[in-house]
């Protein structure tokens, strides 16, 4: 039988992976997808870094569009990153009748909905699960392990550069900016590592597992994101003291008004499983209604689990090559007719517990102003602590409230901050159960 021509465009840290694992475990990889799986064409701007990896049997070029237009290339592996070249060369693929496998989540949530109804139109499959949390199979499960279930909720910590940092801070005591120095001296962290810290990764991955997960289109645009550069060692020490870890958790839950997609800095109970996930590790929590929880855990990133991952992927399509495409797994889980374009909520409509920290003069009845003010707009409050002076007469408290909705914790925010004797803003954190 003839043997699936791979052509890989972009040999950088996952492209390299894939080229190894491709060589390293051709035989048993041929022996599960029932034929020879060979890398045949690689693209790269530095070809000589390309033949050294992929060796001199593989075809070398530095113009990607040779790939896509190559009428022995079956399967595509975009793994160049970015959207704009990208794009172009996966939707050049597709129109060939060419199959593509993609690691790039930033492609997929801001273009999947024009890439996969292209693909639709071909009848070609793209794969995807390298795209979310490296060689960890969440994509597989949503897609096809769980589909008997009707999935309620998402919550992942789904960057592990923003993992490694908040672990970090919280082990070491340590600030933000001394971290990140060092995530950076360890190749955690990118020069410019404001697509990491700020959330954006996390909220791509986040509307991917959403739109399988709810058969929703994907609507990056719509997701919240709020980062970790603002985070203190001292909330994440208070935090601790409460019984909470902190985490940048990606969150993607059904309710009756609409879909919530957000991303931020989240107070976890230290007994959850997830707030346990610590350095660069990527885990993903999904709640579905007949399987109940379930924990997906490991490497969020790296060249061989992503290659792990990219490889699977190959071989699926590979396995799937004579199959009817009206009978292949959906990209979205769902079929493309029966997606339902739900709203997503805005973070003000958000239900959630909040850790309020106040700076405060340390005087009679600035307390009771406070929990007032959160009486008035309908807020409760689970726990009060107060602690050391901080200056000039102040002391701070920090105050953990039962679920309300955003609007209203914001309200209340804005009043206690209008007190007299309250210094400077309020700190506010998210915090969540994750108790199925």
């Amino acid at each position: 039988m003839k043997p699936i021509n791979v052509g890989l465009m972009g040999v950088g840290t996952v492209g390299g992976g894939t080229a190894t694992v491709l060589k390293r475990n051709a035989e048993e990889i041929s022996r599960r997808a029932g034929r020879s799986i060979r890398l045949f064409i690689a693209a790269n701007r530095d070809a000589e870094r390309a033949r050294a990896v992929c060796g001199d049997e593989v075809i070398v070029v530095d113009d990607a569009f040779r790939i896509v237009d190559h009428p022995e290339v079956d399967i595509v592996v975009e793994l160049i990153g970015g959207t704009d070249i990208a794009r172009d060369l996966v939707l050049k693929a597709i129109a060939n009748g060419k199959h593509v496998v993609t690691a790039n989540k930033k492609l997929l949530a801001e273009h999947g909905n024009e890439i996969f109804a292209r693909a639709q139109e071909k009848g070609v499959m793209v794969a995807f699960e390298a795209a979310v949390a490296g060689g960890i199979p969440i994509i597989k499960a949503l897609r096809e392990g769980l589909t008997a279930n009707r999935i309620e909720s998402i919550a992942g910590i789904i960057n592990g550069t923003s993992n490694f940092i908040l672990s970090e801070m919280r082990e070491k005591g340590a600030n933000f900016a001394d971290v990140l120095a060092e995530a950076q001296r360890l190749g955690y962290a990118e020069a410019d590592p404001t697509f990491d810290i700020e959330g954006h990764d996390a909220g791509h991955k986040l509307t991917i597992m959403a739109a399988i997960a709810f058969g929703i289109p994907m609507r990056f645009e719509s997701c919240y994101l709020e980062g970790i550069s603002q985070l203190t060692a001292k909330d994440i020490a208070y935090a601790e003291e409460l019984g909470y870890r902190v985490k940048l958790l990606g969150l993607t839950r059904r309710t009756d008004s609409g879909v919530e997609l957000r991303v931020h800095p989240t107070l976890i109970p230290e007994s959850r499983l997830l707030a346990n996930v610590n350095g660069v590790k990527n885990a993903v929590l999904v709640n579905g209604d007949a399987v109940g929880p379930t924990l997906y855990y490991g490497a969020g990133a790296g060249a061989l689990p992503t290659a792990s991952a990219v490889v699977a992927d190959i071989v699926d399509v590979t396995r799937l090559l004579t199959a009817d495409p009206e009978h292949r797994v959906p990209h979205l889980a769902f079929q493309p007719d029966q997606l339902q374009d739900l709203p997503i909520l805005p973070i003000e409509e958000v239900v959630s517990s909040y850790y309020l920290r106040i700076q405060a003069i340390d005087r009679a009845g600035v307390l009771a102003n406070i929990t007032r003010i959160l009486a008035e707009h309908g807020i409760s409050i689970e726990a009060v602590i107060q602690k050391g002076a901080v200056g000039d007469g102040a002391a701070e408290v920090v105050i953990l409230t039962h679920r309300v909705r955003e609007k209203y914790a914001n309200q209340a925010i804005a009043d206690i901050e209008a007190l007299d004797s309250v210094a400077g803003p309020v700190v506010r954190l998210r915090m969540e159960e994750l108790n199925g």
